[in-house]
C-alpha cells in the first residue's frame, strides 16, 4: 500500500515570525495524509505540539485530532512524537491494540523513517552514517561515551540531496529513534541543523526561517492488523521551500 501526498496547507498563514507569537493559532482543520479504522497519518505543521504542553490549554495534534474523532466515537493514541517545531508525519493508533502494536514496531526500531533538513556548511562525504552516544539532560542531548551506562547510542544515516550556498539539504534516515537525535548529532559535527537555536545557539541570527529546518518526510510501517506495508510521503511546506529556494545557487555553480 502506497500513499503519496503534497501536504494539504491547514495552517493560516502567518509570515516569518510565527514562531515568536506567544499563543500561535492553528486550524481547527486537520491535514489528513492517511486514516483507517485503525490508524491516522497526520501532516504536522511547524510550531504544533505533537502532545498537550504540561500547564498549557493551546492545541496540540492529540488534542485536534481527538476533537475530531470524538463524533465518531474513536480515539487517538500516540504512537511516537516529532519535535514541536519539525513539520511533516506523525503517526497515532484508534485503539489500544493497534497502538500496541505499532509501539513494538517503532521500539524495534522497525518503521523506515526519513527527515529532510537543511545543515551548515557541507559534509565531507556524500552519504554516510553518524554514531554518537547520547545522555538525556532535562531537555537536551548531550555527548556521552559508549562507556556511559546512562547513554544512549544513537546512529543514523544520510545522503545529501542538493548543495546550497553555506548550507546543504540532507535526507536523514533513522536507526535509532532519540529524542532530538538528528539535531544533536549533527551539531556535533560542526553541521548544525539551520535554525536550530537549542543546539546552536548562533543559529537565533537566521532570518531566512524561523524554526529548525527539519521534516518528517516519509515513514513505512506494517499496518497493525493487515501487516501489508503502508508507506507515506510528505512534501515539506512553505517555510521550508521558500528556506531550500533562498540558498540554492545559480544552476551554472551547482555541482
Amino acid at each position: 500500500m502506497r500513499l503519496s501526498s503534497f501536504c494539504k496547507r491547514y495552517m493560516a498563514e502567518m509570515g516569518t515570525k510565527w514562531q515568536t507569537a506567544t499563543n500561535p493559532r492553528f486550524s481547527r482543520g486537520l491535514s489528513l495524509l492517511y486514516e483507517d479504522d485503525a490508524v491516522v497519518v497526520l501532516d504536522k505543521p511547524p510550531g504544533l505540539p505533537a502532545v498537550p504542553i504540561g500547564g498549557s490549554d493551546s492545541p496540540s495534534a492529540l488534542s485536534l485530532l481527538s476533537a475530531r474523532l470524538a463524533p465518531k466515537r474513536q480515539r487517538a493514541l500516540v504512537v511516537h512524537r516529532i519535535d514541536r517545531f519539525t513539520s511533516g508525519i506523525l503517526l497515532f493508533a484508534k485503539t489500544g491494540p493497534d497502538r500496541e502494536i505499532l509501539v513494538r514496531q517503532f521500539l524495534g526500531h522497525t518503521p523506515v523513517r526519513q527527515y529532510l533538513a537543511v545543515v551548515r556548511g557541507r559534509l565531507a562525504a556524500r552519504e554516510g552514517t553518524l554514531v554518537h552516544y547520547l545522555r538525556r539532560e532535562g531537555m537536551f542531548q548531550r555527548l556521552s561515551t559508549e562507556k556511559d551506562a546512562e547513554a544512549a547510542r544513537a546512529e543514523l544515516r544520510y545522503s545529501v540531496e542538493r548543495l546550497l550556498k553555506g548550507a546543504t539539504l540532507v535526507r536523514v534516515a533513522l536507526v535509532t529513534g532519540l529524542q532530538n537525535q538528528i539535531r544533536a548529532q549533527f551539531s556535533a559535527i560542526g553541521r548544525p541543523v539551520v535554525g536550530d537555536r537549542k543546539y546552536h545557539p548562533e543559529e537565533s541570527a537566521e532570518r531566512l526561517i524561523a524554526r529548525v529546518a527539519l521534516h518528517a518526510a516519509h515513514l513505512e510501517f506494517a499496518h497493525p492488523r493487515s501487516r501489508e506495508n503502508v508507506s507515506i510521503d510528505c512534501e515539506p511546506p512553505r517555510d521550508f521551500e521558500r528556506l531550500i529556494q533562498s540558498l540554492s545557487p545559480p544552476a551554472r555553480e551547482r555541482r
